[in-house]
């Protein structure tokens, strides 16, 4: 069964901003510690990396974006609203980055490897910005994934289908692949710009 992919201005004219943070995630960690906007996550001993495949089937980690940025979401390509909201602020992020762009890699996870195939996610995420880069594995895989990240997602009946809850965070990696941000959902682009350039300078 094939999806039809609505543009990204349908789905922008109809988002929902519905931050979750995951258990736990928000105790001890400052937004305004080391000077960042976002939650600095830095020394935290989860989310180091992952092996995933992408929409060609090459198996993917995050430790081969060393050099670069890596902001990274987890979602599906039914989600009607947190995900097109995310992915439209990363697009919006690349923007105003200028040349710097060039050093951000955006990772879109699927919690929804059983819809999500890999033409499917890849025509997803081209519908943002040519370089982000879609990624699945298989239920296990997904599911592993997602604890080590402590990222939380669940299948939600819509009766003869389904939808899905998930942590609507995003993450973001120094170019020395150390995981140093906890984005909300509702956060501007400017600041996650701001924030970004700030890791890609050396913060």
């Amino acid at each position: 069964m094939s999806a039809r992919l609505p543009t990204r201005r349908a789905w922008l004219q109809r988002l929902v901003v519905l931050p979750v943070l995951p258990a736990g995630l928000a105790a001890g960690c400052s937004p305004a510690a080391g000077g960042f906007l976002a939650t600095d996550l830095t020394g935290a001993e989860y989310a180091r990396d992952l092996r995933l495949q992408d929409p060609q089937g090459q198996w993917r980690t995050l430790s081969e974006f060393k050099g670069r940025v890596v902001l990274l979401f987890f979602g599906f390509t039914q989600c009607p609203d947190v995900c097109p909201t995310a992915l439209a602020r990363a697009a919006e992020v690349m923007h105003l980055l200028g040349d710097d762009a060039a050093r951000l890699q955006v990772i879109f996870v699927s919690v929804d490897p059983e819809r999500d195939t890999p033409a499917l996610l890849r025509d997803y995420t081209a519908a943002f910005h040519p370089s982000f880069l879609g990624l699945r594995g298989s239920l296990e895989a997904t599911a592993a994934t997602a604890r080590d990240f402590k990222v939380f997602y669940r299948q939600v009946p819509t009766g003869s289908s389904y939808t899905l809850d998930h942590t609507a965070l995003s993450y973001a990696y120094d170019p020395t692949g150390r995981l140093r941000l906890a984005i909300r959902h509702e956060a501007a682009a400017a600041d996650v710009a701001a924030d970004l350039r700030r890791l890609l300078q050396g913060a």
